[in-house]
């Protein structure tokens, strides 16, 4: 392998001769070969918003001329289109701060740069970092990452998904089906209400993501290293956040204090408690749908979702809901994944907190996770789901719950003896209605309509 020589406050190390990487990421390299996972490329993204308006910034308050931050930006251009995505090789289990990562941007667009300038014009601390603290910028990538994963992943997912649950909701307004709680015959609605659960439960957990944005959008930026703004213009913060709120299209303000915004991941605990929230509901969707389908003839059986592949190497013809169970999977490791951000923003002492890079990781897992989910259900399971109109009536005809309805005829004690008797003798809800001597058979049969039961009724007792 090709190398070449660079040196930092350490002395020299040998780098790989392709890669514009320098010292202090070449020793991370060797010294955190720790697991496969790698900081995310949304972070890394993040970071390079970052560096063009911190460079933007100290060019717009006289604190850095123009040749230099115009270099810092081009670099900066190329990082986001991934025209260098084979040069940030770190891994996330390195120091909590994500020193390590600030600086492999750092060393990249200086090096970088130096090459399209053809001379060493830029310096990765003096000129990259300027007005930085690792302290600081690391926590203000990590908002901007969480920030634009949810707006541009998450929520679009949610609104496809909860589109697609409402025209089903409205399709099947009127097929009216058994309802069940826990895990038994209850009285009727339409599969159009029971899916305009799903939709609500969706409905609001965008109101929740929406919610949690705010702490998401005050970055840490112009704290440097312990949150006093050591080495930074007093207008730096306010300047960058501006910058890269127009570089990005996402509304970013200075944090107020920058102490708190150092050492606090709290933002982070609120948005992830949103994405558990909308896990959970995922979960009981996906459950309820699979459990709705579950057969072909000795389950449920009332609805029909599409079949996408063969589901058993031994049972041949079998197909099983994949879809429901990848959703479901999802919602495991999201909710797994609460516990190490909820972990991770507790730590860390006095001025900072030094567990971010593991908090950042499973926070964008989630959204990279829920948005991935999301638009497979849609597209593979929701979009097809049909109704087993045959199965739905006869259920519908079999259920005892109907007796519910007679309970201001002929109060609940007696409507509790005719559903008894029925189940008992095994005779259908009007035979023993009418067996029992409470009701004959015109009162039964005005009474007891399923399509009068899906919704309140004018009852006189």
């Amino acid at each position: 392998m090709n190398v070449r020589i660079e040196h930092d406050t350490m002395g020299e190390i040998r780098v790989p001769a392709d890669r514009y990487w320098g010292a202090q990421t070449q020793r991370s390299y060797e010294n955190f070969q720790i697991g496969t996972e790698k900081m995310p490329s949304e972070l890394i993204r993040a970071f390079a918003y970052l560096k063009e308006g911190a460079a933007m910034a100290n060019n717009r308050l006289g604190n850095m001329d123009d040749e230099k931050a115009e270099l810092i930006c081009r670099v900066c251009g190329e990082i986001l289109s991934g025209e260098l995505d084979g040069h940030f090789p770190l891994a996330v289990w390195q120091t909590g701060s994500g020193t390590q990562t600030n600086m492999n941007l750092n060393e990249v667009i200086a090096n970088r740069g130096n090459e399209i300038a053809g001379r060493k014009l830029l310096h990765p601390n003096d000129d990259v970092n300027r007005s930085q603290s690792s302290n600081d910028t690391f926590p203000t990538a990590m908002n901007i990452a969480a920030v634009t994963a949810l707006s541009d992943d998450v929520l679009p997912a949610i609104d496809k998904l909860e589109k697609t649950l409402l025209a089903l909701s409205e399709k099947y307004r009127d097929v009216i089906k058994v309802g069940r709680t826990h895990l038994q015959d209850a009285t009727p609605l339409t599969l159009g209400q029971e899916i305009s659960g799903w939709a609500s439960m969706l409905t609001h957990d965008r109101a929740f993501v929406l919610q949690t944005m705010n702490g998401l959008q005050e970055l840490a930026l112009g704290g440097t290293a312990v949150g006093t703004g050591l080495n930074a213009l007093p207008a730096f913060g306010e300047t960058a956040a501006d910058i890269i709120s127009r570089l990005t299209g996402k509304h970013f303000v200075t944090a107020p204090n920058k102490f708190q915004a150092l050492t606090s991941k709290d933002a982070f605990v609120f948005a992830h408690g949103a994405l558990k929230a909308l896990a959970a509901d995922l979960m009981k969707i996906a459950n309820d749908i699979r459990l709705l389908a579950s057969g072909p003839r000795c389950g449920i059986g009332e609805i029909l979702i599409p079949e996408n592949e063969p589901g058993s190497s031994i049972m041949p013809g079998k197909v099983n809901p994949t879809q429901c169970e990848a959703v479901t999977m999802v919602a495991v490791q999201v909710m797994s994944n609460d516990v190490a951000v909820g972990m991770a923003a507790s730590q860390g002492n006095y001025e900072l907190n030094v567990f971010m890079p593991v908090c950042i990781y499973n926070f964008l897992q989630s959204c990279r996770l829920l948005a991935d989910v999301m638009q497979s259900f849609e597209a593979h399971c929701v979009s097809g789901i049909r109704p087993n109109l045959p199965r739905i009536q006869e259920n519908l005809e079999k259920t005892l719950m109907l007796v519910t309805v007679l309970n201001p005829v002929v109060g609940y004690e007696n409507a509790a003896k005719i559903a008894k008797l029925a189940f008992n003798e095994n005779l259908t809800l009007r035979e023993a209605a009418l067996k029992s001597g409470f009701l004959d058979g015109e009162t039964f049969d005005r009474t007891v309509r399923p399509e009068k039961m899906v919704g309140p009724m004018n009852v006189v007792s």
